[in-house]
């Protein structure tokens, strides 16, 4: 029988052989990484041991090259004077390396210029393994088989077919070669996999390799997993497409986090919670982090309880912040701060009163505070207007909470533009800001809304094979989910989810009790492309009249953000 650290064969994940490796070097003036000082990029791909492709190109590195670079390399400044700048050079070489292994010699210094220059120009860093051949040779050669583990000892050592001459393409080639041969070696070592590569690298520790057999019991499918500790609480909660292959990514060099590696260090067992389908496992992990509130997850250490914005029941009302939602109420918000804002901004849109007295249907005679003085407060406190004069602000509010309308918005709106149009503008920037504020939260809270308000809705998405994947959602829950699989008539499977959900009971509140967050995930999958309503108990409509309408207005605004952030950087 297998030891329990020894992966069977169906479990070693991407063979060698079958391994996109894009082998890279750089050139550069020597000036720390920032975004310039590369003066050259080659780039071989090989799978297989053959020669996919190659890329390479001069770079202007924004600056003068030091002689003693040019000295070492060859590489001048009239060389690189008409060659295309990094920012323009990265898109390019980041699709030639596009879903392949990154390795180089000494790989830290390369991808440390590159992940710098991508930071700089605003491009993504590809989340993809790196093997660094330098510690690799560290790791397979003792000390007797070389003096060196420089590139140029190590491509004659391995009878490499191309001598490095500190040229970024040929350094590359010669880095394929010293690459195959050193893989030959760890071969017998039983390194035979991408996994069992990154695995075999120096920094991966021996309690994490002992531990990848706790992965071993684990479906190749999506769903839910769970690292658990010596009292068998949940220490980590997260999903995944394939739930042996992430699991057994937490034994591997391909872990760097120092928080999970101590996680790992506790971990005891890994569960695994099956689910039909990615939207399914994303749900269930929210879930399952608001039940465990596990150690290690970020998300679970500050939960989203939101906030709500209501109106006080009073005879004048004002609004006020609180946790539990009510009838009526707007947001939710993700902060308490952000609720705040949208209050005070609604508040003195129509005209609410912000103090927090008791005022009677009477009236009282109170002193009016500095908002009445500036005309911003009818100021009921005093006595200087009625519940029935009143009366009109609270109606702009509810109207907005409600759908049924957008004064509220349209007159914050106009308050903005008296500021602008009196040149007030650092004033009205900041009014526009809290108006976008509230627009989007209120645009957020009618759209959750709608969907929690719906008893039953049955939607499917293509599974991209053919198939579909179902979810039955209930009042802004997923109550179940499954597929159908290509040839397997669907509609069938769709009355024994139905027959089969769970039973969701409506609480009070806009979103009918279901979590936001919840609710937020189920809408970001409806509205997907391609994904069909296939019933629903009534229709699925948002309000007509609510901040749906103002969305033009909050693409202007983020485009104005936008640039003023680029002004503010030049």
């Amino acid at each position: 029988m297998d030891s329990p650290s020894q992966l069977a064969f169906d479990e070693l994940g991407t063979p060698l052989r079958d391994t996109t490796f894009v082998v890279v070097d750089l050139e550069t003036t020597g000036a720390p990484p920032g975004g310039e000082g590369i003066t050259e990029i080659g780039a071989v791909k090989v799978r297989g041991g053959e020669v996919l492709g190659e890329f390479a190109t001069l770079v202007d590195p924004g600056g003068p090259i030091p002689p003693q670079i040019v000295a070492l390399t060859g590489i001048t400044g009239a060389m690189v004077s008409d060659a295309p700048r990094v920012e323009r050079v990265l898109p390019a070489f980041l699709e030639f390396a596009a879903g392949s292994v990154l390795v180089a010699h000494n790989a830290g210094f390369d991808t440390g210029y590159l992940r710098a220059a991508c930071r700089a120009h605003g491009y993504a860093w590809p989340r993809t393994p790196v093997v660094c051949t330098l510690r690799l040779a560290r790791r397979v050669l003792a000390r007797q088989d070389t003096h060196s583990f420089r590139l140029s000892a190590l491509a004659r050592l391995l009878g490499a077919r191309t001598e490095p001459t500190h040229r970024a393409l040929d350094d590359a080639r010669a880095t394929v070669d010293v690459l195959h041969a050193l893989l030959e070696r760890v071969g017998p070592l039983g390194v035979h996999s991408l996994e069992e590569l990154l695995d075999y690298l120096p920094d991966v520790t021996p309690q994490q390799r002992r531990k990848r057999g706790l992965a071993a019991h684990l479906p190749e499918r999506p769903g839910v997993y769970l690292f658990r500790g010596p009292n068998d609480e949940v220490l980590y909660v997260g999903t995944a497409r394939n739930l042996r292959r992430r699991a057994r990514q937490y034994f591997t060099g391909s872990e760097h986090r120092g928080r999970m590696r101590e996680m790992v260090a506790l971990a005891e067992r890994v569960d695994g919670l099956e689910c039909a389908h990615a939207l399914e496992a994303e749900v269930r992990e929210l879930r399952l982090l608001a039940a465990h509130r596990p150690a290690y997850n970020r998300r679970s250490k500050n939960p989203r309880k939101a906030w709500w914005v209501v109106l006080t029941d009073e005879p004048f009302p004002r609004l006020s912040v609180v946790r539990a939602p009510r009838d009526g109420a707007l947001g939710p918000f993700r902060s308490q701060a952000a609720a705040k804002l949208a209050a005070d901004t609604l508040a003195g849109a129509a005209g609410l009163r912000t103090c927090t007295l008791r005022i009677p249907a009477e009236g009282a005679d109170a002193r009016p505070c500095a908002l009445a003085e500036l005309g911003r407060c009818g100021a009921p406190c005093a006595g200087r207007q009625t519940t029935a004069e009143y009366a009109p602000s609270v109606a702009t509010v509810t109207e907005l909470q409600a759908g049924r309308g957008d004064s509220a918005l349209r007159l914050a709106q106009r308050q903005l533009d008296d500021l602008a149009e009196a040149e007030h503008f650092e004033q009205a920037a900041r009014r526009r800001d809290q108006l976008a504020v509230l627009v989007r939260a209120v645009e957020r809270g009618h759209r959750l809304a709608a969907l929690a308000a719906i008893p039953e809705l049955v939607a499917a998405a293509p599974d991209g094979s053919g198939g579909w994947e179902f979810a039955v959602i209930r009042h802004g829950r997923l109550a179940s989910a499954g597929v159908a699989r290509r040839g397997v008539p669907p509609m069938p499977v769709v009355d024994a989810l139905v027959a089969s959900a769970e039973t969701v009971l409506p609480d009070a509140g806009p979103l009918h009790g279901a979590n936001p967050e919840e609710v937020g995930i189920l809408l970001r999958w409806l509205v997907r492309p391609g994904v069909r309503l296939v019933r629903t108990a009534r229709p699925w409509a948002e309000p007509a009249r609510g901040a749906g309408g103002w969305r033009p207005w909050l693409d202007r605004v983020a485009t104005a953000e936008a640039l003023e952030a680029l002004e503010t950087v030049g």
